[in-house]
């Protein structure tokens, strides 16, 4: 997904508080204090395997946080009061979109993990010679194929959530709570997909750090002095890495040495890459679950 560039790139956005008409409860203003760390550190950090396990982090921090929002009294008896608002129903939506992407992004890391790793054996035990291990890539490119095309669909979803489902998301009614409510998981949503975004163009092998754009709150945070600055800074991706390295491996005739000296070189990224991946993949893993759980637990309250 490309982009939206704001009317003033240079504008000197501040970060400042949710503008929530009230907060009813200390928990809103942590789940607002975890939003402002997350977009802080998008801003603030590259594209790396490091900066997207460290938003992933984040993310489940800020979802543990709504978890224990929605079991307090007043956020159950809000979700009562409100079970056939049209907000309700958007929740309930929101939480499937977030569950399936976060489902996209896991299908698409353990593909492309387990193809690198058929490589790494391959290199290793030296089945197969050449012709061997140039298959083992001809699946690996196939693999990667696949993987991308199944992440475009996802983006392209994920563009379409933001079109249809923001702007439609509020109460009806004047009760403190939900409207704390509704506006605080506006945000959640928001910066929850922007975060799957940038993880899904990282796996697809995107050295572009993905923008925080497109709603309320986050449109006003991003883009601020460091843009220039962080447009010429070089990007580390071992997924691009390693389809690079493999690319000239085997697209390239070289002497010997050199043969000896790439092929030492694709097996330290695919290296990384399986580093890097098992990272993430256990952060996705950790986040996944704390989603179903949350979901689980917004049925429960509307089913009493």
């Amino acid at each position: 997904m490309a982009a939206a560039s704001p009317s003033n790139p240079k504008a000197n956005y501040h970060i400042r508080s949710i503008s929530l008409p009230s907060k009813p409860h200390p928990l809103f203003q942590q789940c607002e204090d975890h939003l402002l760390r997350i977009i802080a550190s998008s801003d603030a950090t590259s594209s790396s395997s490091s900066a997207i396990s460290h938003k992933l982090s984040g993310l489940l921090d800020l979802h543990n946080c709504m978890n224990d929002l929605f079991q307090l009294p007043l956020t159950q008896e809000a979700f009562v009061r409100e079970r056939n608002e049209k907000w309700v129903d958007e929740l309930l939506d929101s939480s499937l979109r977030l569950l399936d992407v976060c489902t996209a992004a896991k299908d698409a890391l353990i593909h492309t993990k387990e193809c690198a790793r058929e490589i790494q054996s391959t290199m290793r035990r030296r089945r197969g010679g050449q012709t061997g291990f140039t298959n083992e890539v001809k699946k690996y490119f196939a693999s990667r194929k696949v993987v991308k095309k199944a992440i475009c669909k996802a983006l392209v979803t994920l563009k379409s959530c933001e079109k249809k489902s923001m702007p439609s998301f509020s109460s009806t009614n004047k009760d403190n709570v939900a409207v704390a409510l509704v506006s605080v998981l506006r945000e959640v949503e928001a910066v929850s997909l922007t975060v799957f975004e940038s993880l899904l163009s990282f796996i697809s092998g995107s050295k572009g750090q993905s923008k925080m754009r497109g709603w309320s709150f986050v449109s006003k945070l991003m883009l601020n002095k460091k843009v220039a600055c962080d447009e010429e800074k070089s990007e580390v991706n071992e997924f691009a890495d390693v389809d690079t390295a493999l690319s000239c491996l085997v697209g390239q005739e070289t002497s010997k040495s050199d043969n000896i000296s790439c092929s030492e070189n694709v097996q330290s990224d695919l290296q990384q890459l399986e580093s890097c991946s098992q990272d993430i993949e256990e952060g996705l893993e950790c986040l996944f679950r704390r989603l179903i759980k949350n979901r689980v637990s917004l049925l429960n309250t509307l089913s009493n």
